[in-house]
């Protein structure tokens, strides 16, 4: 295992349609319609690079929101920029299969059509199916959106690459008083956004989407990602979902207060308003007293229950 290297999952284009050329001429890539050589202005911090060319993209894109254009610059500072020599790049394609390789170059410019803004990829001939990954993996290697970071599944990644599976469960599961409880409340997030509908707060609102692909899930901002990223049915409201395992205290107000800045101040169109809900299984005193002084923070508690019934 080498250390401390992270993991990524690229959609060589949409539905990664590209990702055989991609296998087969080493590399992976991204576009976005920024049309120009990138050497050189490729700052460190992601905000910086998208503070420059946030207004590019839109140029180029003037059908596209601020929240499309955000998640577009900050996707390809990470392909460009934020991958490190000896990450490692998981790429469908298309066949319940990923490529694997490993990034063996800087940022380079090739002028073509949604393949300009490149890194050589050296690709292993040993592809991962995703039928041998565990449910999380799946649901990360899965998620929407061009660019995801999957390294919180490096362990599991790692041994699939090497040849083994992983143990199906931890020894931190193992721990937990009540492991099917535990088990739900790991998968809190992919469960709400899979029944997002059937929730309450799905009848005004839908998780943030951009041609039709949900991209409000872990979406990045400057102090993070954001659990959720939801846009009221009529538009007039971008809502920020934090959500936490358990018992939450005051200090998550501040957590949320931070992200509904960011989304009040680089995403937020002319008239949106701004609104926080934070969904926990219990709240303290110190929570409610905290959010008796806001009216645009909203508290849910979520229930989680496991049961067999007999046939």
């Amino acid at each position: 295992m080498i250390p401390n290297r992270s993991f990524y999952r690229i959609m060589a284009g949409a539905k990664s349609v590209y990702a055989k050329q991609c296998f087969d001429e080493g590399f992976i890539a991204a576009d976005w319609n920024i049309n120009q050589d990138l050497s050189g202005m490729l700052p460190d911090d992601w905000r910086e690079f998208n503070k420059r060319f946030i207004p590019v993209y839109l140029s180029a894109n003037p059908d596209k929101s601020k929240v499309a254009a955000g998640l577009a610059c900050g996707m390809l500072h990470t392909i460009c920029k934020g991958m490190q020599l000896g990450d490692i790049v998981l790429t469908p394609n298309g066949f319940g299969q990923y490529y694997v390789g490993e990034v063996v170059s800087e940022y380079f410019y090739f002028p073509s059509h949604d393949l300009s803004h490149r890194r050589k990829v050296s690709w292993y001939e040993k592809v991962l199916f995703r039928e041998e990954m565990s449910q999380p993996l799946k649901n990360s290697a899965g998620s929407i959106g061009t660019v995801s970071n999957i390294s919180k599944h490096a362990d599991e990644l790692e041994q699939l690459i090497a040849g083994s599976q992983p143990p199906a469960l931890s020894h931190s599961d193992e721990s937990v008083e009540d492991p099917n409880v535990f088990a739900l409340e790991k998968h809190l997030e992919d469960f709400l956004v899979a029944n997002w509908e059937a929730t309450e707060l799905g009848k005004d609102f839908d998780i943030y989407s951009v041609d039709g692909e949900r991209v409000g899930q872990q979406f990045p901002s400057d102090t993070g990602p954001i659990d959720l990223l939801c846009v009221s049915k009529d538009g007039k409201v971008l809502l920020v979902v934090e959500l936490k395992r358990g018992r939450a205290s005051d200090v998550v107000v501040g957590q949320i207060q931070r992200y509904m800045g960011y989304v009040k101040e680089e995403l937020a169109e002319n008239g949106q308003a701004v609104r926080g809900v934070i969904i926990a299984l219990e709240d303290d005193l110190k929570l409610r007293r905290a959010l008796s002084v806001t009216t645009a923070i909203d508290f849910y508690r979520y229930q989680v229950s496991f049961k067999l019934v007999k046939g």
